[in-house]
């Protein structure tokens, strides 16, 4: 049972259905929800199944690693057991670094995001690259799997996403930053994002779940302590290493990212999903959010 204090307007016996990408729930009595466009928000305790219908399971009981509690960390260097194809060039090992990037080669500590295309020689997918810190609130997540349930399941959703390209996959990375907090944080924020790579040794695809996003920028980002905005906020997409391949999720560097819970290029709010292997975007919205107060969705 979700407990909390009913909202003013919703008497408290009271029972509301709702839905969320095609998944309906009943809201228990007693349980206080703020109403926006296209989505209902928990303000309480978030049910298992609601937080399921985006994001793939994780956490240690799926057997994750979690990445140590350090500001600026990184896991350990990831052997990965099939190898996985990113801008045409394929990569055995990869790093899950605290600061919301996934980096093939060589880790990535840098915290203040910077614009893409960076041709440094670095490659890397960025699903919130912003000033993390674990050590205040929050933990990384990561897992290879193999496992069939989870594959037919990001099987259906790719092929739903891409039904003139064939697939079915046979691994997958699952990284998971659950409820973390900004660097410098004097409040209680967390942002809940996930990134899964997925491969059937031919194609790539990268999909890139928003859960819960709070806060854009840590204190040394020149973001403020108590609110996590301002400064030089969060950057989301994707770099190949040179100056032409590249891609900025629109929003990205602006106070428009804390919004990317409500766009999507593939119809599901807060999820974005790429083929990374010869990169293709689907459904690119043509124009910025308005702002960081815009409740509007790019479908």
């Amino acid at each position: 049972m979700w407990t909390a204090l009913a909202a003013s307007w919703l008497p408290s016996s009271s029972t509301v259905l709702g839905s969320r990408m095609g998944t309906s729930w009943l809201i228990p009595m007693d349980t206080v929800v703020v109403m926006e466009p296209l989505r209902v928000v928990m303000v309480a305790m978030v049910g298992e199944d609601e937080e399921a219908s985006l994001l793939y399971p994780y956490g240690l009981e799926h057997q994750d690693h979690k990445n140590p509690k350090l500001d600026d960390g990184t896991s350990k260097e990831v052997t990965l057991n099939v190898p996985f194809t990113f801008y045409g060039r394929e990569h055995k090992t990869l790093y899950v670094n605290n600061n919301g990037v996934i980096s093939f080669d060589t880790r990535i500590n840098q915290y203040t995001p910077d614009p893409f295309p960076l041709a440094d020689g670095r490659p890397f997918v960025a699903p919130y690259w912003a000033d993390v810190d674990n050590v205040l609130g929050g933990d990384v997540f990561y897992r290879q799997t193999m496992d069939p349930t989870l594959l037919t399941h990001i099987t259906t959703d790719i092929n739903r996403y891409f039904p003139t390209t064939p697939y079915t996959a046979i691994w997958a990375l699952v990284a998971t930053w659950d409820r973390v907090a900004y660097y410098g944080s004097t409040s209680n924020k967390g942002n809940t994002f996930q990134a899964v790579l997925t491969t059937d040794t031919k194609r790539s695809f990268i999909i890139l779940n928003y859960w819960d996003i709070q806060w854009t920028t840590g204190a040394a980002s020149d973001g403020d302590p108590e609110t996590g905005l301002g400064g030089t906020p969060a950057h989301a997409g994707f770099n190949s290493g040179d100056d032409t391949n590249f891609y900025n999720i629109p929003g990205s560097q602006t106070g428009a990212i804390i919004n990317i819970t409500m766009t999507s290029n593939v119809n599901v709010p807060g999820r974005w999903v790429f083929q990374v292997d010869d990169f293709k975007v689907l459904g690119v919205p043509t124009e910025d959010p308005k702002g960081s107060g815009n409740n509007g969705c790019w479908l």
